[in-house]
């Protein structure tokens, strides 16, 4: 790629980004309906807390640009499932035992890290610790790990809410479903998506500027949330 195409890239795909990642994104929070409904919800509420949940990951900028990063280069479906399935895991755990043991981190704290796990997928793809360093962390490892925070973000932005205790389990348990539903959704039209950008010789000509670009992505929203925790925390 010529630095004039790179350049040509970076004009036209940073302006997009950072509309993504727009102060309202930022906000990382739910909508007016949703957030009365768990001000006020009492009771068991399985369909409400699955769509939230899938709400929650269709709409989770961070998520998905996270898992973009992850499957970029992976072009068999299992490989995709193992990747996926170790974040789920991840996620999954901390969502669940942060939330019913009443672990909570600093939400501005947390949501940095998420931005760094978007910034560590582009520089990975892009090969930088074998140029730069020599060596090639464990990927499988670092998704799974990575998913742990993603949870954890999940976890604390819910326990805002002071969720009642009575049916508390059942209603988690749906809205994780409810966020592996959105997550899958997700990705079957990001893997749509980039099955048919795969067949054109541009995937490979732009794929450093697109890797290029998520980490940019995952910079501007790692600074944004380090300046919100040392003004607010």
């Amino acid at each position: 790629m010529t630095p004039a195409t790179l350049r040509k890239t970076w004009l036209t795909g940073l302006p997009l980004l950072l509309m993504l990642l727009s102060s309202t994104a930022f906000a990382h929070g739910v909508d007016a309906n949703t957030e009365r409904f768990l001000l006020t919800n009492q009771g068991v509420a399985i369909g409400p807390f699955l769509y939230i949940g899938a709400k929650h990951m269709v709409t989770g900028y961070d998520h998905l640009l996270f898992l973009l990063g992850v499957i970029f280069f992976l072009f068999r479906t299992r490989d995709v499932l193992v990747y996926v399935s170790l974040f789920t895991l991840g996620h999954s755990l901390t969502l669940l035992c942060g939330v019913l043991s009443h672990i909570s981190v600093n939400p501005f704290l947390i949501d940095a890290i998420i931005g760094l796990s978007i910034v560590y997928k582009g520089f990975d793809n892009l090969g930088g610790f074998q140029r730069l360093l020599g060596f090639q962390p464990n990927t499988k490892w670092a998704v799974m790990v990575f998913g742990l925070f993603h949870g954890f973000g999940l976890a604390t932005k819910l326990q805002d809410f002071s969720l009642p205790a009575a049916g508390l389990w059942k209603n988690l348990l749906a809205f994780n479903v409810g966020v592996e539903i959105g997550q899958f959704l997700a990705l079957l039209f990001i893997l749509i998506a980039l099955d048919f950008w795969r067949r054109h010789r541009s995937y490979y000509a732009f794929s450093a500027a697109t890797n290029t670009l998520l980490m940019s992505g995952g910079l501007i929203l790692f600074g944004y949330q380090i300046t919100g925790y040392i003004i607010n925390g």
